[in-house]
C-alpha cells in the first residue's frame, strides 16, 4: 500500500511538471504572438499596439534611406483598406440621397388627403436633413483641419486621406477620435509637413494632443491654441515658429507636457505659465527668447536645461531686476 501510494504521489508530481511547463509555453507563444509588427529591414519586432508614428520614427532613426513602408509593409495595406472605406462610404452617402429624391415623388400618391399632400415638401426636408445631419454635427472639427491641410504643404502625401466630404474626420490617417467621434490626439509628427498653423486649430476642443514635432511649418503659434482646454501634450518643437510664445497658453490647465525648443521663437516666457500646476515638462531650449527663467509653481523643478541657447539672464530675482530684463 505504500509503495502505491509513493508511485501515485510521484505520478502527481510528474504531472504538475508537465502542466506548469504547457503553461511557460503558452505565456511564451502568448508573447511571441503578440510581437506581431516587424520591420523588414533590421529584422526588430514589435508589440501589435505600436502605433504608425512610431514605426515612422524607427524607420526614420533607423534606416533613413529606406522608405517607411519598406520597413513596415502593412502600414500600406492599411492605407489602401482606409482609402477604400472613405471612398465607399462617400458613395454611398451619395447614393441614399440621389434615391431619396428619385423615389420620394411617389410618396405623394399613398397620402390620404390634399392636406396631408402639402406636407410632403416638410417631409421631404426632414428627411434630408436626417441624412446629412451627422456631417453637420461634427463637420466643424473636420473643417478646422481641412483649413489646417489647407495652410500646409504636403510632398509625401501624408494627409492625402483628409477627405473633406466624408462624414466627420476619424476615418483619417494621423486623427484619433473617442466614443462620440470627437477629435482627441493630431498625430502629424515628423511627416515632412511644412506652411504655417491658423486659429481654426483653437475648434478642436477635445483634443488632447498635439504633435508637430520635427516638420518644417513656420510663423506665428495662434493664441487661439489656448482654447484647447483638454490638451495634456503639445509638441512642436523642431520647426521654424516665431513670434512670442502666446500668453493664452495659461488657459490649459490640464497641459503637462509642453515642448517648444529649436525654434525661432522670441520675447519673454510669459509669467502666466506659472500657474499651470499640472506641467511636468517644459522646454524652450535653442530659441531666442529673453528676459529672464519664473522660478514660481512648476518652473522650480524644471532642469537649467530645458532653457539653455537662448538669450535669457538666468532665474527671475524678484525684487532686484524687472522679469524682462534684457528684452
Amino acid at each position: 500500500m505504500g509503495g502505491g501510494n509513493g508511485q501515485k504521489s510521484k505520478m502527481a508530481r510528474e504531472r504538475n511538471i508537465e502542466k506548469q511547463k504547457a503553461a511557460k509555453g503558452s505565456q511564451l507563444e502568448s508573447n511571441k504572438k503578440a510581437m506581431t509588427i516587424q520591420c523588414k529591414v533590421c529584422m526588430q519586432t514589435f508589440i501589435c499596439t505600436t502605433t504608425e508614428v512610431k514605426c515612422r520614427e524607427h524607420a526614420e532613426a533607423k534606416h533613413a534611406k529606406s522608405d517607411v513602408y519598406a520597413c513596415f509593409p502593412h502600414l500600406k495595406n492599411d492605407a489602401c483598406k482606409k482609402l477604400i472605406s472613405y471612398s465607399t462610404r462617400k458613395h454611398l452617402t451619395r447614393l441614399s440621397l440621389f434615391f431619396l429624391f428619385l423615389y420620394a415623388p411617389s410618396f405623394a400618391v399613398y397620402l390620404p388627403s390634399k392636406k396631408m399632400a402639402r406636407l410632403y415638401p416638410l417631409a421631404l426636408f426632414l428627411s434630408f436633413l436626417l441624412t446629412i445631419s451627422p456631417s453637420l454635427s461634427t463637420n466643424s472639427e473636420g473643417n478646422a483641419l481641412h483649413a489646417l491641410r489647407s495652410r500646409l504643404s504636403d510632398s509625401t502625401n501624408v494627409l492625402q486621406s483628409w477627405d473633406p466630404t466624408l462624414v466627420n474626420p476619424c476615418t483619417w490617417f494621423h486623427v484619433t477620435c473617442d466614443s462620440s467621434n470627437h477629435v482627441t490626439r493630431l498625430d502629424l509628427g515628423n511627416s515632412n509637413i511644412s506652411g504655417t498653423l491658423g486659429p481654426e486649430l483653437g475648434e478642436l476642443r477635445h483634443l488632447k494632443y498635439l504633435e508637430l514635432y520635427r516638420n518644417d511649418i513656420g510663423g506665428k503659434i495662434p493664441t487661439e491654441l489656448g482654447n484647447l482646454k483638454n490638451l495634456v501634450s503639445m509638441d512642436m518643437y523642431g520647426n521654424r515658429f516665431e513670434g512670442e510664445i502666446p500668453k493664452s497658453f495659461a488657459k490649459l490647465k490640464s497641459l503637462r507636457f509642453l515642448r517648444l525648443n529649436n525654434n525661432k521663437l522670441s520675447g519673454s516666457i510669459p509669467r502666466e505659465l506659472t500657474t499651470l500646476k499640472d506641467l511636468k515638462v517644459f522646454d524652450v531650449s535653442n530659441n531666442d527668447l529673453c528676459g529672464t527663467i519664473p522660478v514660481d509653481g512648476p518652473f522650480a523643478s524644471f532642469p537649467m536645461e530645458s532653457f539653455e541657447n537662448n538669450k535669457l539672464n538666468g532665474p527671475e530675482l524678484k525684487g532686484l531686476v524687472p522679469y524682462d530684463f534684457g528684452c
